[in-house]
């Protein structure tokens, strides 16, 4: 891809943004004082990832930016091969998501996250999507790992790759005209989408628009989280005194409906509490370019990248907690319990401290 040189400047070398740490530090207390009171088994496992995510990020984040830039595309092809190697093993409940290493479960769609972002900043940096000649190649490299995760099957992590990728790509210049010509066609192209859907995704769509099509199978997550969110009020049922998860009505109270638990024992005022803290942190990764400060675009694409994922992922879990989003399978960021996805948010926000601590977001790229 040619010749990269970073251009840095010495007074930011030591910068590190504290807002984003600390913000990362109480998400993730915010998950544990939730699996406290609801398995303390689970509990010590997610401490276990967390101390060792922070170890990654601690690692991470000294890395200086060039390597990143030179390992984006060898990361791109390691995140292939991983997603592939998730097919070679024996499905789990009917999907395709996970490799075994020895006893614990490794999600390639979770932990390849960073590096395929960091793939799609630096194609974007390369090859301008302003440019008509680069488009076709651009949607080859966001089609094959997107496809390798919706035929798992899984909807919502592939989701969260198409908003990050299409944020990705109206930030650098994507022809709106394009996206709008490719809006129209994805809704008349719904009926080939909704063939490839696998039946329990159907059956969540169904039971979006009518929760009670079938309250003892389908549409039971939904309903049993409506009622978790429902019964918290303003201010909860207090910690460790909610029913839906405590005699486990809610299902997967730990990880794609941790946010149902969090409100029914802390009630709408714990729930908006939790969503502002999410907002401190978008709002300090986009923060520096507000007033269209870009600086180094290799730095800003990968920062839109990573809002991107954050944004999707609370919107969609936060939505599908109080019915207002079909039930998907994912997972509220550094809240939910779950290795993969900790480790995965802690590599991303590794690489994006290297990026930024380097003080490479002041400087530039020349491609040569």
């Amino acid at each position: 891809m040619g010749r990269s040189t970073f251009h840095r400047y010495t007074q930011d070398e030591h910068h590190v943004d504290w807002v984003i740490l600390v913000s990362l530090l109480l998400l993730g207390l915010v998950g544990l004082f939730v699996l406290l009171t609801t398995n303390i088994g689970l509990f010590w496992q997610q401490l276990f990832f967390l101390v060792v995510g922070a170890g990654i990020i601690w690692a991470l984040s000294s890395l200086d930016p060039i390597v990143l830039w030179w390992f984006a595309p060898y990361g791109y092809v390691l995140s292939i091969i991983l997603l592939i190697a998730s097919y070679l093993g024996d499905p789990i409940r009917g999907s395709s998501r996970w490799i075994m290493i020895g006893s614990a479960q490794l999600q390639p769609s979770e932990i390849v996250k960073p590096f395929v972002i960091l793939a799609f900043a630096r194609a974007i940096v390369t090859y301008s999507p302003r440019s008509w000649r680069w488009l076709l190649t651009h949607g080859v490299l966001f089609v094959i790992p997107f496809l390798l995760v919706f035929r798992q099957p899984d909807l919502g992590t592939s989701l969260v790759y198409a908003s990050s990728w299409l944020a990705m790509m109206v930030a650098g210049g994507f022809p709106l005209i394009l996206f709008i010509v490719g809006g129209v066609v994805g809704t008349l192209s719904f009926p080939l989408f909704w063939r490839a859907l696998a039946e329990y995704q159907k059956a969540r769509i169904y039971t979006f628009l009518n929760p009670a099509f079938d309250p003892q199978g389908a549409g039971y997550n939904a309903l049993q989280a409506m009622i978790a969110v429902g019964s918290g009020q303003w201010f909860g049922r207090g910690l460790g005194m909610g029913t839906q998860s405590h005699l486990r009505f809610l299902p997967e109270y730990h990880t794609d409906f941790i946010f149902a638990t969090l409100v029914e024992e802390l009630g709408f005022v714990g729930g908006a509490m939790l969503l502002l803290l999410y907002g401190v942190l978008l709002w300090q990764l986009i923060r520096p370019y507000i007033r269209g400060n870009i600086g180094n675009p290799f730095v800003f694409f990968y920062t839109i990248g990573l809002f991107g994922v954050l944004l999707t992922q609370v919107v969609i879990n936060a939505g599908m907690n109080m019915g207002i989003i079909p039930v998907t399978g994912i997972t509220l960021p550094f809240v939910s319990y779950g290795g993969s996805s900790i480790l995965s948010l802690c590599m991303a926000f590794g690489l994006l401290l290297a990026l930024r601590r380097k003080g490479a977001d002041e400087g530039s790229i020349a491609i040569g």
